[in-house]
């Protein structure tokens, strides 16, 4: 599982910065949103690479968070209607708007042992951080070598987007650590249950197969 430091239960398993955004709102149903508050906000946009480490966000309120959760909206169902093969006008339309606007600027600033480090040019506003992900959804839709990787994962309640850049093409889950384990975890238990359901009972010995 693609963890990063201070992340707290962020995941980036997907490949992609639009796609780790809408991972934050694909969570078991009932479940609080993640980004429920602006400092939760404030630490995935750190920890997902959208500004450097260690820029300060002390802007980010609610307004952030309700604009977030419209483009994560709008990228999910984006992609969901791509993988069907369907249109998404609406959705398209409102990613396209937001990827208008200009990303946030990057220098690079001297480190306190001598070495180049990333840091913004300006403070950061939400338009441009609302950007630098709505840019991210452009180019993977107008990448058609990167799209044709666009999966959605196949382990139980789960609905994660997530790029397949395996060999072959045949990563079916959006992280092995996770829904991968529970897989095998599932066809172990099942392997080695009786007819009845009930786990056979260690030491005794199992009939032979016919």
């Amino acid at each position: 599982m693609a963890t990063r430091k201070d992340s707290c239960d962020w995941r980036f398993d997907s490949g992609r910065l639009c796609l780790d955004l809408v991972a934050t709102g694909t969570g078991s149903s009932g479940a609080p949103d993640p980004l429920e508050r602006p400092e939760r906000l404030a630490g995935w946009l750190v920890a997902a690479g959208a500004v450097p480490r260690g820029t300060r966000l002390d802007a980010v309120d609610d307004g952030w968070l309700v604009l977030f959760r419209q483009l994560r909206t709008a990228v999910d169902r984006l992609l969901t209607a791509q993988l069907g093969g369907r249109a998404a006008g609406g959705a398209l339309e409102r990613v396209n708007v937001l990827a208008a606007a200009a990303p946030p600027g990057l220098c690079a600033v001297r480190a306190g042992n001598g070495s180049l480090v990333r840091a913004l040019s300006t403070e950061p506003h939400c338009g441009a951080l609302l950007a630098a992900v709505a840019r991210d959804a452009v180019e993977l839709l107008t990448d058609p070598v990167a799209l044709a990787g666009l999966r959605r994962c196949e382990g139980d309640n789960c609905r994660r987007l997530y790029l397949d850049t395996s060999r072959g093409r045949r990563r079916r889950w959006c992280s092995s650590e996770v829904c991968g384990n529970r897989e095998r975890v599932a066809r172990h238990r099942r392997r080695n249950a009786d007819p009845a359901g009930r786990a056979p009972e260690r030491g005794r010995p199992q009939p032979p197969e016919p």
